[in-house]
Parts: C-alpha cells; sequence; structure tokens
C-alpha cells in the first residue's frame, strides 16, 4: 500500500501500541488511557487504519449487562508490516546518522 505522507505522531503510537500484542483485541478507551491521546483523536485515527485495511474492527460481542458493546481493533497483516516499517524507521532515528556514531559501535 503506497502512503502519500509520514503518518503523524500519535498515529505512529497507536500502530505501535496495537503491535506489542498484535492478535489481542484492544478498545478505544483503553488506547486512549495509555497513550494519552483524547478520544477526538483517537477514534479518527482507529476510523482511517481500519479504511485503510491495517486493523481489523469488530463489535464487542459479550457486553456487561447495562453497558452498550464497544468496537474492538487489532492489526491487520498489513498494519503488522507497518508497525513494523515505523519501528525500525524509529530505531533508525534514534541511532542518528552513521556517521556521527563511533566506527566501534555494532563492530
Amino acid at each position: 500500500m503506497a502512503r502519500s505522507r509520514r503518518p503523524s505522531a500519535q498515529t505512529v503510537a497507536v500502530v505501535l501500541a496495537l503491535a506489542e500484542s498484535p492478535a489481542t483485541w484492544r478498545y478505544g478507551y483503553e488506547l486512549c488511557r495509555l497513550l494519552d491521546i483524547k478520544a477526538g483523536s483517537m477514534y479518527p485515527i482507529l476510523m482511517r487504519l481500519s479504511d485503510r485495511g491495517l486493523l481489523d474492527a469488530v463489535w464487542e460481542t459479550d457486553s456487561p449487562a447495562g453497558r452498550p458493546p464497544r468496537h474492538m481493533y487489532r492489526l491487520t497483516g498489513p498494519g503488522v508490516a507497518l508497525a513494523t516499517e515505523l519501528a525500525e524507521q524509529a530505531s533508525r532515528a534514534a541511532a542518528g546518522p552513521a556517521r556521527l556514531r563511533p566506527r566501534w559501535e555494532g563492530a
């Protein structure tokens, strides 16, 4: 999937948080609390990722009495691939340019 621009820092944080356990279904509210992202930002990110085929989204089937069902999200195969790419980019950025690292590093 070709992406025309780099994802926002919040989108990267959401994808990487989901990648910590890609097969686990997560709630938007849980991600809001974990990442300290407001719902007004989180849910558009989740919808956009889902629309692009990077997340599966389903309704909770066993909601407790008195509480409406919630949407649950998890990464798809392409979502896991994106998470891997984003983690590698973050790792390279943290390492800095190779010419600035000592020669012995990584030897």
